[in-house]
């Protein structure tokens, strides 16, 4: 199955962990997947990593729509904005949400309103995070939305994702959020603005998610090296094999550590201090797969003891199990080739790698380095798989990311 860009109202109508190659066909597991009835499902999401820089007035008059792409389908749907970073309270005037046709423009007749509390519009406080009322609205699976947000005056910083890898449309001319058209739209970002996740809730055939995965990294999962607009991140490979019975929320933030900040930048707040946020105040997450660490070792300052990026392991592993979450942890990739590599930091990421797999601490383990290094030269991506930068993977190591997890692991 591949990602869709966008879906017609024809379509909308029609719609009523150890792994290693060698596992036996992970496919024939998915039905083993337990369902767990009733609540709400992430369908997609995304980690705010900071506030843009130079926007002490936020963007008063501005309605942006931003295109997000889902993982499972639903009946109904409601979204989640942040201020996270923020300085001060932040005012919705109006927010909507709509299947997308093409570009800004919305499917006729899927475009609706979203309330709070009953009421048009919201106020934010600095810090903080808002879920709309449910809508009712059939949201395909598979497919991107548009969830555009008007904010009326001025608020302080603006919270938003950086490395989207999907072009979304904003306006400065007033209020457009209920606009099938998307003519208003006449400028574009590479970002996200505000909106950090949408869940869905009751199934149809096909479309019958009943929890979430939550994929927890850094630029390997934010999908850095993909094709732009593609929807070619691992995270949504992986969506693609459940098939809408699990959603798939990216909580990848590019350039993010285990331990610790980086101040200055939109690398976000490090992964123990963001995990309440990102994973753990996330509604009805089943499993967590891990893959972070690599940025520890070969940023500035760098983590070259293995004891303190496992002690973080532990800590996650700890956090998710009290809330009744499995944990699968992902080796790290091969960067041999890397502006920074050297020996050192070569056997720092072995080291962690062999408590990832023989520590006991993980659920499950996905064996992304086994699936993604050369043979001819173990260090390295092999070559099909590299981006060019011989850190992040391409679309096809994506891809063969995905395919390294057993679905009967989750």
């Amino acid at each position: 199955m591949r990602r869709f860009v966008a879906v017609s109202a024809a379509v909308l109508a029609g719609i009523g962990l150890l792994t290693t190659s060698g596992s036996a066909n992970p496919e024939s597991a998915a039905p083993l997947l337990a369902e767990q009835a009733g609540g709400w499902a992430g369908t997609w999401a995304t980690a705010p990593a900071a506030g843009v820089a130079n926007t002490p007035d936020g963007y008063p008059g501005y309605s942006i729509r931003n295109v997000v792409h889902t993982s499972a389908g639903g009946d109904r749907t409601r979204v989640h904005l942040s201020n996270a970073f923020g300085a001060a309270p932040l005012t919705f005037g109006h927010v909507t949400i709509a299947v997308q046709r093409t570009g800004p423009d919305a499917v006729p007749g899927t475009l609706r309103s979203l309330a709070f509390g009953g009421a048009a519009s919201v106020v934010v406080p600095a810090g903080a995070e808002v879920v709309s009322d449910p809508a009712d609205l059939r949201v395909p699976a598979d497919a991107n939305l548009l969830v555009t947000t008007y904010v009326p005056a001025k608020s302080g910083p603006v919270t938003y994702h950086p490395l989207a890898m999907q072009t979304s449309y904003f306006t400065r001319n007033g209020d457009f959020a209920a606009s099938e058209s998307g003519a208003p739209y006449t400028e574009q970002t590479s970002v996200w603005h505000y909106v950090t996740g949408v869940d869905v809730q009751g199934g149809h055939p096909g479309s019958n998610a009943r929890a979430s995965i939550v994929t927890l990294g850094d630029s390997i999962t934010d999908g850095y090296g993909s094709a732009t607009g593609a929807n070619h991140r691992w995270p949504d490979y992986l969506a693609d094999r459940l098939h809408g019975r699990y959603g798939v929320l990216n909580a990848g933030i590019s350039a993010n550590r285990l331990l610790l900040d980086v101040p200055g930048s939109s690398a976000g707040q490090n992964a123990l201090s963001r995990f309440d946020r990102d994973v753990l105040s996330v509604g009805d997450v089943r499993a967590l797969i891990v893959l972070e660490g690599i940025n520890d070792i070969q940023q500035e300052p760098h983590q070259t003891d293995p004891a303190a990026i496992t002690s973080a392991y532990r800590q996650l592993v700890t956090q998710a199990h009290a809330r009744g979450i499995r944990v699968l942890g992902g080796t790290l990739t091969p960067f041999k080739g890397w502006r920074v590599y050297d020996d050192t930091f070569e056997a720092t990421r072995q080291a962690v790698n062999a408590f990832i797999r023989t520590g006991g601490v993980f659920d499950a383990v996905i064996d992304f380095d086994a699936a993604l290094r050369d043979p001819a030269d173990p260090l390295r991506l092999l070559p099909a798989y590299d981006s060019g930068d011989h850190l992040h993977p391409g679309d096809a190591g994506y891809e063969r990311m995905a395919a390294a997890v057993r679905l009967d692991r989750l």
